[in-house]
Order: C-alpha cells, then structure tokens, then sequence
C-alpha cells in the first residue's frame, strides 16, 4: 500500500532557515575543565591522572591530592622527591581558615654554623652537606590521616604502579638528566638509578623506580600491620610515619649518611614532627589570600597584595606596561622585607602582624614612582611600630652573583563536599646522592639557609630553612574558592600574584589569567645559595608587546625578553569552586594538566 503524506498544522522548519552555529574560538592552549565531583591539576599530566583515578574511587580532595602529590616524586624526579620538601595546605567546610602542614625538616641539632662556616669558608657544598630532615614524608601522611577518607595503601597505589611498571621519559626529564650526568656519575646509586644504560635516558625510554617503589611498599605495609591489629585509620597511617623517622628507614638513612661522613641522625629524623598551624591572610578585593607561614616565602603574597590594594588596576589594563611595573616595585618591596625580617618563627622573631598591616602597606607604597623604577632593592621598612614594640632592623643583603637551580612541582584540587588541597613540593633527586636500596635522596633544602648570622634565615641547629614552595587558598565568605600555586624558585609568589590581579582585577577566567604574559623581577636575592642577586633586573615574556617593553625599559627597568610560556616565570596550576561547578586549570609553561570529573 502506498504511503502518502498529508500536511497537518506542524510547524515546519524549511531549509532556508538553517543557520550555521556559533564559531568556537579556542582562546586558550589548554582546556580550561568544569565538572561536578572533583578537579585536579599538577605540573604533570599523569599525576593529575593518578588524582583522578583515586577521587573516582571515593576519595576526596585531600586524598587525590596527596596521591599526586606522591606521584609527582616519581614522575618529576628533576623537580621533587619523596625524600623532600612538600608544604601542604588544606581547608574542609567547618574550617574557620585553611590549615597549612609545613613539610620541611630542621638542620642537624649537632651542627652550628660558626662550625660549618670554619669547614667550608662561604661555600655550601652540593649534595649531603645541605641536608636537612626530610619533610615530605610525613607533610602527605599527615595531610592524609587529617583530612582524608581512603587508606594510605589506597592513595599510593598510583605512584607504586608508576615505580614498578615505569612511564615514558619526556624531553624536560632526559634534559635535566643530561645536564647533570657528570655529577650522577659520581654517585653510585643515583648512576645506577638516573643512568641505568651509562648514560642518560632517552626521550620514549621507559623510567622504572624499584627502590623507591619497596619503600613506598614498607610504609603501606606497615599501615596493614597495624590496622589488622584493631589500630583506627589515623593510627594506621601514623605506624606507617613511624616506620619512615623512627625504624628501619630512618637507621638506613643515617647509616648512609654517616658512611658518607656528615651528620644527620636518627635522634634528628626520630625528633621531628610536621608543624600544623592557621595560614596568614590578607583580604584584598572582597577575598581573603592565604599563604603559608614566615617560614617560606609566602607573606610576600600578601606584602604585594596590599600594595598593589592601593592602585586602581583594572584602569590601567592586565598587559600595560604601567601594572607590570607597579607589580615589580611592589614584589622588590616585598621581597625587601622577605630579606628583612621572613624566618623559622621558632627561631627569630617575626613581626608578621606588623608586615601585613595595612597602614605598613601605605607606608611602603608611598616609596613607589609610578614613572621610574627603583634600580636596586629598596631598604626594608619598619613594621615593629605596627605592632607597638620595638624591633631589630631588617637585613639588607649584597648583590652576589651565581646560579639558580631549577626546582619544585604543584599539585591542587577540590572537590563538591567543599574540601581543598594545595601542595608545593620539591627537592629535586638530583641535587644530593640517591640513599642506597631506598630510591629517595635526603631532603636538601639547606641550601636556603644562609651563611650570615645576621640574616633571619642563617643556619642554626634544628631550625627550618626558609622555603620558597608556598601554597595558597583563596577564600570568600568563609568557603575555599580557589587553590593555587607554582613551581619556580622565587618566580612563585610572582606567578600567584600576577595571576590573582589578572583574574579579580582584570576580569580574566582562569585558564586566561593563567596564559596571560607574565614578568618575573630578578632584583633581589635566589633563596637558593650563593643567593644571586642582580639588581633592578627584569624577565618579561615577548608577548606583553614592543611597545609595553619598551616602556619598561624607559623607565629603568633591565628588561630580558623571553619567548612565550617561558618557565622563567613559573609555571600555575589552579582549581576553583563556584557557580559554574568544579573549574580547572593549567599553565602551558610546563607540562601541567588538569581534569575534572
């Protein structure tokens, strides 16, 4: 039977109506992700995989973060180790303001530094004789046993496999290798591990980790032992501590170290506990900024802020030469009172209520020429009267000349119940002899300590040297609304701050204040001994413009070109929780990633 047609009272949509759909623009070279349950993003594309797979299994921020985190010393073993630094800071609905674990070991309690100075005149030698107590083992641990929900063996399940099975070797892994395979070549169990065929590993070649996959295996087993004992969850976790600072890892650490002749031992490594304290904040633009403690660089996040508080940027433009520059006067303010006063608070007296002032702000802009650049690093101020007490005078260091080594990885996340992580860890296994049979090098932070008594952060037994890894929170009307941070030595807390006024100044999405061109101040001092200095020195990325870098120049700036998504100017990963859900994003400048779900 034929089939016939009748027209009815339907509207019909004629072909003359079809319209072609919006174009989509890519504005950015990375995705920036939205989801509902968690995000992630880690300078390294399969930690932030390895985060994922754990907050997919029900974990939560905290416990993805931690299992990138650790991924990250298997992965970026040129920026991190599991033997290192990893400051960690966290915040969980209920939480009046984010909690940061400090992550950082102590000098050795049986060296001074009138004795070191006599051994090694002004030099600080590479490798054992920076070490410190490592920190970051009992940093992600004790971030866990707080503030997650999985079991220990659950969370480093990713970074195992990734030991025992490998990953591919990428460019900046075989590059960073091959820049130090002579050094390598010097130790026995770092040639064996770095340069398994006598030579450094090629791009594509698989990178396997045993050592370090057996200690991560020790602690999770030590985790099973006390749980099939009846021991709580938190208990569990702290056996496994236990079994890194006061058992067989810590007696095999100092054993290496003795045999190598210098000082770290096991009273050292049993003593130390992780400090657990309020991060500071500043509020600036209707948000409060937390960062970590004087014991990093962190407060210069908030000396700038309250700076650059005092301009109307968003008038001025995010590219323009006249913020850029306003943006270096206020981190060499900054960074002068970093100098100044920014120590282990347990062993100088930091006058933080004072630094963080707004009055102090006002006096410190007013040192500020909006058409000239201040050629050297302006003196530090004096925040003691904000406080109603007298003080000593901030140090004012010497422009010296050197190296900075290139350092650190970035992991952060959220999630829907409102739980947030960030974490900046580092320690590069290059830098200091892998310990034998363990896979992980002794933490050498040291090398942040400085060899001048007068300066806060000079070398004294037990204290903490003062850290340029600095995570930070954004948080508004008592809810974390953004984790965030970077690696990159003292370009970190210029990345941050650059980011912030591109994204609440500016009116930039993330992802965009992220990508936006960056500058990075080189006038005052590497953390990093022999703390370079080059006064009124400057890397500022091409892409600003001819016309913006000129300008800089003119007004006395030593403006460095760099090409595009340089890693000279750090390199941000960033989550955020608000109307649009879960939000994730990823500098280019380095190898990041971040996924949502």
């Amino acid at each position: 039977m034929p089939i016939s047609f009748r027209p009815d009272d339907r509207p019909r949509i004629s072909s003359a109506d079809e319209r072609r759909p919006p174009a989509i623009v890519a504005r950015h070279t990375r995705p920036a992700v939205r989801g509902l349950r968690c995000v992630i993003s880690s300078t390294h594309d399969l930690a932030t995989l390895a985060g994922q797979r754990v907050a997919v299994r029900g974990g939560n921020a905290i416990d993805a973060g931690v299992a990138a985190g650790i991924a990250l010393a298997v992965l970026e073993p040129h920026m991190c180790n599991f033997g290192g630094v990893a400051p960690i800071m966290v915040m969980r609905p209920g939480m009046a303001a984010p909690e940061t674990v400090d992550g950082v070991g102590t000098w050795p309690a049986d060296i001074a530094l009138d004795d070191y100075r006599q051994w090694f005149g002004g030099d600080m030698p590479i490798g054992l004789e920076r070490s410190v107590v490592p920190g970051a083992p009992a940093s992600w641990l004790t971030a866990l046993a707080r503030h997650g929900r999985l079991t220990l063996a659950e969370v480093l399940e990713p970074a195992m496999e990734l030991c025992v099975d490998g990953f591919a070797v990428y460019p900046g892994l075989a590059s960073f290798v091959h820049h130090f395979a002579e050094r390598l070549r010097g130790w026995p169990a770092s040639a064996a591990q770095w340069l398994p065929q006598g030579g450094p590993p090629r791009v594509g070649q698989r990178m396997v980790q045993p050592d370090l996959g057996r200690l991560l295996g020790t602690l999770a087993d030590a985790e099973r032992a006390a749980l099939a004992t009846g021991a709580s969850r938190e208990d569990a976790i702290q056996a496994a501590i236990d079994a890194f600072y006061r058992g067989e890892v810590a007696e095999r650490i100092a054993a290496f170290v003795a045999e190598q002749g210098w000082h770290l031992t096991r009273a050292d490594l049993a003593g130390w506990r992780p400090t657990i304290e309020t991060a500071p904040s500043v509020r600036y633009r209707g948000a409060d900024v937390h960062f970590c403690g004087p014991w990093t660089q962190g407060p210069m996040i908030g000396l700038a802020l309250n700076i650059l508080e005092g301009y109307d940027l968003a008038a001025m433009g995010g590219g323009s030469a006249d913020f850029h520059h306003l943006f270096c006067e206020a981190i060499k303010l900054a960074a002068a009172d970093r100098e100044g006063f920014l120590g282990d608070p347990r062993h100088v007296d930091v006058p933080m209520r004072g630094l963080l002032d707004k009055a102090y702000a006002d006096e410190r802009r007013r040192l500020i020429r909006l058409d000239r650049a201040n050629p050297g690093l302006p003196p530090p101020g004096a925040p003691w009267r904000h406080e109603g007490r007298a003080g000593r005078e901030g140090y004012v260091p010497a422009p010296a000349g050197g190296v900075a080594p290139p350092d650190t990885s970035y992991v952060c996340a959220m999630d829907a119940e409102g739980n947030a992580f960030s974490a900046t860890p580092s320690d590069h296994a290059m830098g200091s002899p892998l310990v034998p049979g363990l896979g992980i090098v002794v933490s050498h932070r040291g090398a942040q300590l400085w060899l001048d008594p007068a300066h806060p952060s000079a070398m004294a037994p037990g204290k903490r040297p003062r850290l340029t890894p600095n995570p930070a929170m954004l948080v508004r009307d008592g809810r974390a609304e953004m984790a965030f941070g970077s690696p990159g030595e003292d370009a970190q807390t210029q990345a941050m701050v650059q980011m912030l006024c591109q994204h609440l100044d500016f009116g930039l999405d993330l992802q965009s204040a992220i990508e936006a061109p960056r500058v990075a101040s080189q006038g005052f001092p590497s953390s990093f001994h022999p703390h370079v200095f080059r006064p009124g020195a400057m890397l500022a990325e091409e892409t600003l413009g001819a016309a913006a870098l000129e300008e800089l120049s003119r007004r006395g700036h030593r403006v460095q070109a760099i090409p595009r998504f340089s890693y000279g100017v750090g390199a941000l990963c960033a989550v955020q929780s608000g109307a649009e859900g879960l939000l994730g994003a990823a500098d280019p400048r380095r190898d990041c990633l971040a996924l949502a779900w």
